[in-house]
């Protein structure tokens, strides 16, 4: 078997390079890499390096964590999984001795080993790639490597959902309908939720949140959300059970002070790269603003409702590029113009 792995040389600019085919440990499996997704950290890498740039200025940076495919080869120890088996990983591999894992929250562990970035940059987008075999899922029958390869964004909007307590009967808000927008807007509804507002910019993802289930979207180029949705017609002065900002803007966190309800609750899952200022006078009435990271224990559950059919995250997928066309991926994915016809892009790696 041949192995290359696409590696980030400079900003903008990949390069596919041979290299080894790795070998599994006695307790890891050996994946043929099938699809990858391109998660948003990936497209802030390629346009402007890692978020935490590596000590080495020698250190390979590989891209990619939204990945699946089939078992080629297993470690000595390995007993769940056998060659054929088609698969998907959780990227982010926790240090499980550490208090965070212990007390149930691996997600939040500061020695967690995450694909395509510290400590080893390890990108997906390689033709055959290694693995625990504790962080690796089989994908159901019915189910395809595509949509195995989407269930790692899918979690993050599943965690976030389960975080802030969506159920039936709570109104809610989310403030951004990209990926992870419209990610956490299925586990809403996988959960039961049905009054669901959906903000954004872009007729194309509004479009989409509706097909996957919102029950309302606004414009916010065309509206005033917060005069929307504090209108007599929507939630007037009692406001939003239940805001998620997913834009990872100040603008939009502002709007979710200004629309959550007394007692009600705000999820930051968006990142947020600067300082927000918060004017706690409109939230001093018991309002929780929680922040979301990544996922814990959420990859079963957001497995299950893809494998049944509630959560859509085919649908999603706008742009698949074949493996050798990675950098014209990524340079689309920056491009002011085609960027926003972008809603999920997929890299078809096995040919």
């Amino acid at each position: 078997m041949n192995n290359s792995e696409a590696i980030l040389v400079t900003p903008k600019q990949f390069e596919i390079q041979e290299c080894e085919v790795p070998q599994p440990k006695d307790n890891e499996i050996l994946m043929k890499v099938e699809y990858v997704g391109m998660c948003g950290s990936d497209i802030h890498g390629f346009e402007f390096g890692p978020f935490i740039p590596p000590k080495d200025p020698n250190q390979k940076i590989g891209l990619g964590h939204e990945v699946a495919g089939e078992v080629v080869g297993i470690g000595a120890n390995v007993t769940k999984f056998k060659v054929g088996d088609k698969v998907l990983i959780e990227p982010s591999v926790p240090d499980e001795s550490t208090v965070y894992s212990k007390h149930g929250h691996y997600n939040i562990c500061p020695s967690v080993d995450m694909l395509a970035t510290q400590p080893h940059y390890k990108g997906a987008l390689t033709q055959y790639m290694t693995h625990p075999e504790a962080w690796t899922y089989h994908i159901p029958e019915g189910m395809s490597t595509l949509e195995g390869a989407l269930v790692e964004p899918a979690a993050v909007g599943m965690h976030a959902a389960v975080l802030g307590g969506a159920m039936l009967g709570k109104s809610i808000v989310i403030l951004g309908g990209g990926t992870i927008g419209l990610m956490t807007l299925q586990a809403c509804v996988s959960l039961g939720a049905t009054d669901i507002t959906v903000v954004d910019v872009l007729q194309k993802r509004l479009d989409l949140a509706l097909k996957l289930g919102a029950k309302r979207v606004i414009n916010g180029k065309e509206e005033d959300t917060v005069a929307v949705l504090r209108s007599p017609e929507l939630y007037g002065d009692q406001g939003v059970d239940l805001v998620f900002e997913c834009a990872g803007s100040a603008f939009t966190t502002n709007q979710a002070i200004q629309i959550v309800a007394r007692g009600g609750k705000i999820m930051m899952v968006g990142t947020q790269s600067k300082p927000v200022p918060i004017d706690f006078l409109k939230i001093n009435r018991e309002v929780t603003i929680q922040t979301s990271f990544r996922y814990c224990n959420n990859f079963p559950q957001t497995i299950e409702a893809i494998a049944s059919g509630k959560f859509h995250v085919k649908d999603m997928v706008t742009n698949i590029y074949d493996y050798k066309d990675v950098q014209k991926a990524f340079t689309e994915a920056i491009d002011p113009v085609k960027k926003a016809d972008m809603i999920k892009g997929v890299i078809k790696v096995a040919e």
